[in-house]
């Protein structure tokens, strides 16, 4: 089961979160699993694997505000970063960037358990 104490075990900016959620620890709970259920990851490393690096910028800008909002940090990070790579087209290997992030919501679903 989820709780504040192993997200903030795990990285993420707990108290930043529950502010977004008028520090009712609950809703930022239930958010934090809303994003559990999203299946966009693997839709980002698709579509950037295939070269289609404006769909993988839509993806990767929606999953940023998603993570964000909830103060993933260890997930927003590197989300940050490839979508303003993506957001230039720049021409780069994203195969780190791409594998830390599937890495990281790993970890982050392994919380809920």
């Amino acid at each position: 089961m989820i709780t504040v104490d192993k997200l903030r075990d795990f990285g993420a900016n707990v108290e930043e979160g529950k502010q977004r959620c008028l520090n009712d620890e609950s809703f930022y709970i239930t958010l934090v699993k809303m994003v559990l259920g999203d299946k966009q990851i693997p839709e980002l490393v698709a579509a950037v694997n295939s070269g289609d690096l404006a769909k993988g910028f839509e993806i990767a800008h929606a999953l940023k505000g998603m993570y964000g909002n909830v103060s993933l940090t260890p997930i927003y990070k590197p989300l940050c970063e490839i979508t303003e790579l993506l957001r230039a087209k720049t021409d780069v290997d994203y195969t780190a960037l791409l594998a830390e992030i599937t890495q990281k919501r790993k970890e982050l679903e392994e919380l809920d358990k």
